[in-house]
């Protein structure tokens, strides 16, 4: 496959702006001049330690050291090659790419075609939503109150009953057979290749970034004889446990909202009733239960790192929905955002609700949700006669572990007394009985953690080296404050100066390392320099490099920045003439007076004073 020109890739990643590429999965806020923050996508965490810094187009976590470009992330995130990363953002910005030797533009093979076959698929089954055929479908629409606009706006199609309409169509267009089967768009069966949507009402399910990875289709006709609901299997780029019905819709209004809320519904109706009626934050799962991989997208697309945001499952009341809001409940201690549950009047869900009784109906579950512990409390008192001893002491015994697992100390008393309310008990009886419920479950884990920790002797680990474990020296802060300016300002400092301040080598071995790589790029005025540079600090040093270049540089603005980094390549001149001039006071003691080598000293001791008090001048 032909290359694409250097020029090129440069050019379409100086006119990206990581942090909208960034921003469509991960909550962003501000973390001082030119940098900003939010929940690491790479790792599961509770407080930001993932920086993205606009200006220089780096990321870095501080927590599981993952740094890179926008280009690195595409490719992380969505498990892209190169050059499909190039490809994707050049078509976000309209640019036209050109390949060496001439070649024209290749088509993009892999994930590329996937995401390609489902856009096709897509407009394919909404333009059949017009036919004749799809009558059924309309009027299942039309049914539960969702007009052609509705349809239009959540992109709601129609597969057709025929074995192989889509496959036609698509083929059509130049996808093969076999990447339309990578898609999950084909099953292959006795009767050949086939559609595996047919006859159904289709919904298009988008990743957070809005492609179209997949479909989830609803069956009209009653001699269909598969499921209700079927979804693509699982791809290249479709994995159910990650997708979230609806997030590309509503991932602004998340982060807009004062609270930040999410609204958990059951189905793809639900997402759009919630929705239409004012609900602009509702999501769904696709055909599997709420669990952890769900909650470490929305908690990246919330931003949750304090307890303002709120999470409302909805659920229709009946025995399959608060199993659902049990299990969602397991992972609770993951949120940092307050867990609701609001279950509708009569059990109807919010599809239902809207049709009976109005957009303001559903919008009035947000009035009478319930906090999460009290729902599952309350669903496992259900279960024993309270009017009996033997029934609340079993009631307390199968509740005390639900408020054990509350590991906010704060909270965990106040639904203590709630339980010993709700069960008419003595509140120290219920304490205990929570106390004696969280030392059991701390018990096997603690057990797991001991056995893990007997490793057997192995090679040394080496230390990672990072800002915290430098020595804390003035000379370690100098080198270290003005690496940072250098990384996130260089490009703004003079370079003649930069160039001599990290001409000459640091004291601290890892700051050295970085100073190597930063003093070897060719050209710090060209986009993309700095993630070069850091890319090629040697190990175990190159997180050490992304630290200096993510953490927020001490400034009010810019323009200070850009000050005080000159100020800091100075700091590091007259440092090497201090060094200098020290090391030729000494040979002139070792060389007589009037010889030429005894003359030549003083006059570089004279240039140096001279150099010193001129740089001393400018700061």
């Amino acid at each position: 496959m032909p290359r694409i020109r250097q020029a090129d890739v440069d050019e379409v990643k100086a006119r990206t702006n990581i942090a909208d590429i960034v921003g469509e999965r991960v909550a962003l806020k501000s973390a001082g001049v030119g940098s900003l923050k939010g929940l690491c996508p790479f790792h599961d965490e509770k407080s930001p330690s993932f920086h993205v810094r606009q200006q220089v187009g780096y990321y870095h976590c501080f927590g599981c050291g993952e740094s890179g470009d926008v280009y690195s992330f595409l490719r992380a995130m969505d498990h892209v090659s190169f050059t499909e990363a190039v490809e994707r953002l050049a078509g976000r910005i309209g640019y036209t790419l050109h390949y060496e030797d001439g070649g024209a533009a290749p088509e993009t093979s892999g994930r590329s075609r996937l995401y390609a076959a489902n856009t096709a698929a897509a407009e394919f089954f909404r333009g059949q939503l017009l036919s004749p055929d799809a009558e059924a479908a309309r009027r299942f629409l039309g049914e539960r109150g969702f007009d052609a606009g509705a349809a239009a706006h959540f992109g709601v199609g129609f597969a057709p009953r025929g074995w192989d309409g889509m496959l036609k169509a698509l083929t059509a267009q130049g996808f093969t057979r076999e990447e339309l089967s990578a898609a999950g768009l084909v099953s292959t069966g006795q009767r050949g290749v086939y559609d595996r949507f047919r006859g159904r009402l289709v919904w298009p399910i988008r990743d957070v970034s809005g492609q179209t990875i997949g479909f989830g289709a609803r069956k009209l006709f009653d001699d269909d004889q598969g499921p209700k609901y079927l979804n693509t299997p699982e791809t290249p780029i479709y994995k159910k446990a990650q997708v979230l019905y609806g997030l590309d819709l509503a991932k602004r209004d998340i982060a807009r909202g004062d609270p930040r809320r999410v609204v958990v519904v059951e189905g793809y109706t639900d997402v759009m009733a919630c929705h239409l009626a004012g609900l602009t934050t509702a999501i769904a799962t696709c055909g599997t239960a709420f669990g952890t991989e769900h909650i470490k997208v929305l908690r990246r697309v919330m931003g949750d790192d304090n307890a303002s945001g709120e999470v409302v499952f909805t659920f229709d009341g009946d025995e399959a929905g608060q199993k659902a809001a049990l299990r969602a409940f397991t992972e609770d201690d993951r949120f940092n955002a307050q867990t609701f549950v609001a279950v509708a009047p009569d059990g109807l869900d919010p599809c239902d609700l809207r049709l009976q009784r109005g957009d303001a109906a559903v919008r009035g579950l947000m009035d009478a949700k319930q906090p999460m512990f009290e729902f599952a409390i309350d669903r496992k008192l259900g279960g024993f006669d309270l009017g009996t001893v033997e029934g609340r002491v079993g009631a307390l015994r199968a509740a005390a572990p639900i408020v054990a697992e509350i590991r906010d100390r704060l909270l965990r008393p106040g639904y203590e007394r709630v339980l010993a309310r709700r069960l008419g008990m003595d509140p120290t009886e219920v304490h205990g009985e929570v106390e004696r419920a969280a030392r059991g479950a701390a018990a096997a884990p603690a057990r797991r953690e001991a056995s893990a920790t007997d490793a057997p002797a192995g090679a040394p680990v080496m230390a990672a080296v990072t800002l915290a474990s430098l020595p804390r020296t003035a000379d370690v802060a100098v080198e270290r404050d003005a690496l940072m300016g250098a990384l996130q300002y260089g490009h703004q400092v003079d370079a003649a100066l930069l160039n001599r301040a990290l001409a000459e080598p640091f004291r601290t071995p890892g700051l050295d390392a970085v100073r190597e790589a930063v003093a070897a790029a060719p050209d710090r005025s060209r986009p993309g320099w700095v993630t070069e540079a850091v890319n090629t600090v040697r190990e175990p040093y190159r997180s050490l490099a992304g630290e200096l270049l993510m953490t927020p540089f001490p400034a009010r603005d810019e323009a200070g920045a850009v000050a005080s980094a000159t100020d800091l390549a100075r700091r590091l001149v007259v440092r090497q003439l201090e060094h200098e001039k020290q090391e030729l006071l000494g040979a002139v003691q070792r060389v007589p007076a009037d010889s030429d080598g005894g003359r030549a000293l003083r006059v570089r001791l004279r240039d140096i004073d001279v150099e010193r008090q001129r740089f001393f001048a400018e700061s």
